[in-house]
């Protein structure tokens, strides 16, 4: 009885804490999926196919990876999480070619996700001045979760446009 009373306790106490962290894992699982998704598109796409816009003034494929890259570094760093030291945001839109563009993008996902999983509870509702609104955490990470989610899109009719299938749907 005293084993199982124990195992009990365990299982109790492991559920609560896997709850006390549940919207963030939940917003990570989300992103982790759509930045997937945007990665394999970004990898389906020719080099040549990295230039092309659907008119003129609209990003680019290449350019909107980088927005991309950049908006997963801005958010986070407007919630209290500075770039990595190697990033320079300022010449973040200036890395070309497909293999650099990837890789930047693979970055700042790597980093997004793992700054999501800092944010504490008690720190979801805390209010943020993000520069284009005030809103708190949580509505901060339900935003890099949106904006990867928007842009995914953006890339599928870029895709569709350009004869490539998203690998997800062959």
């Amino acid at each position: 009885m005293k084993k199982i009373s124990l195992l009990l306790l365990f299982v109790g106490t492991v559920t609560c804490y896997a709850q006390d962290d549940l919207t963030q894992s939940t917003i990570q699982g989300v992103l982790t999926h759509n930045q997937e998704q945007v990665v394999q598109l970004g990898e389906a796409f020719s080099e040549e196919q990295y230039d092309w816009r659907p008119a003129d003034g609209v990003r680019s494929v290449g350019e909107s990876l980088l927005h991309v890259a950049g908006g997963n570094y801005y958010l986070a760093s407007k919630m209290g999480f500075a770039p990595p030291e190697d990033v320079d945001m300022t010449s973040l839109n200036k890395i070309t070619g497909k293999d650099d563009i990837l890789a930047a993008l693979k970055k700042s996902n790597t980093f997004v996700l793992e700054k999501i999983a800092m944010v504490e509870n008690d720190q979801l509702n805390e209010e943020v001045d993000f520069g284009f609104a005030k809103m708190n955490k949580l509505a901060g990470l339900l935003s890099i979760m949106e904006h990867n989610g928007e842009h995914k899109g953006q890339l599928i009719a870029y895709a569709r446009s350009n004869g490539v299938t998203p690998p997800w749907s062959e």
